[in-house]
Order: structure tokens, then C-alpha cells, then sequence
């Protein structure tokens, strides 16, 4: 499951960072810090994203 996890992460991962990044481009904030900081959420909220869809795909 770790190696469809790792596959997952990547495609999830940017995925989420991107949407992240437009978001706080949308609002305005177009600093480094702000665009830095949703990229960073986006990859870290994609931890538990993964895993949830790694575990369904699995169990399908």
C-alpha cells in the first residue's frame, strides 16, 4: 500500500498545493510568505487525503 501511497501523494499532493496557491492568489495575497505557506498546507493536508484514498482503492 505504501508504494500506491507514494504514486497518490504525488498527484494529490500538487494537486492541493496548486488549489491552495490560486485561492490565496485569489484573495489577494501575492507575497512570497502567503503563496509559500498554502503551498505547504496543501502537501500537508495531503498526507491524510492520501492515505484515505489509498485505503479505499485498496479495499475496492
Amino acid at each position: 500500500m505504501l508504494r500506491l501511497a507514494s504514486i497518490l501523494y504525488s498527484l494529490i499532493g500538487t494537486t492541493l498545493a496548486g488549489s491552495l496557491v490560486v485561492v490565496a492568489l485569489t484573495m489577494g495575497y501575492d507575497t512570497l510568505n502567503p503563496i509559500l505557506m498554502a503551498a505547504g498546507a496543501g502537501f500537508v493536508a495531503a498526507l491524510p487525503v492520501t492515505w484515505l484514498v489509498a485505503k479505499a482503492i485498496q479495499n475496492a
